[in-house]
């Protein structure tokens, strides 16, 4: 009879336990706010991405600016590597060698910016979709930093 008492007295305390550390936590912080916006770190305040880049809105210098070379080669290393090679070879899209002849300074930056409305609305954009068969995904690129990238494929295609 202790026996059971004392069993049945370990099971209650046992019950009473689980109840009490699977109660509702009000003093304690939901996970929802918690949460980061993530999309405000990322995004800067005065870049508006989907704003078309126009025909001679890009100045291209000469010579190659090294400090914008040197920050392309680091996105490109980022965002651009798993996906593009510096060759021709096709990996996931393009490779990148011969795109600064092929293509204007404007459609490269507005492919790099804006990949939904050149996919919508360019031709030439449409083609290598139907090739690659993947739609590039958009890396969130300031004009800033597609300007780098820019002027690191001049740099690979020989420009000095």
């Amino acid at each position: 009879m202790k026996k059971t008492l004392l069993v049945a007295s370990a099971l209650f305390c046992m019950g009473s336990l689980f109840v009490v550390s699977c109660g509702n936590n009000a003093g304690n912080k939901s996970a929802e706010d918690t949460t980061v916006d993530v999309t405000k770190l990322t995004q800067s305040e005065n870049e508006v991405h989907g704003t078309k880049i126009e025909p001679g809105e890009i100045q291209l210098t000469t010579p190659l600016n090294p400090d914008m070379v040197s920050g392309g080669k680091g996105i490109y290393e980022m965002k651009c590597q798993s996906c593009h090679r510096l060759n021709e070879e096709r990996l996931v899209g393009p490779g990148w060698k011969g795109v600064t002849k092929r293509r204007t300074p404007d459609w490269i930056m507005n492919m790099i910016t804006n990949v939904d409305m050149m996919l919508e609305s360019d031709p030439e954009a449409q083609k290598l979709l139907e090739l690659c068969l993947v739609r590039m995904p958009n890396q969130n690129l300031t004009k800033e930093d597609a300007r780098k990238v820019l002027e690191y494929m001049r740099n690979n295609d020989g420009e000095k």
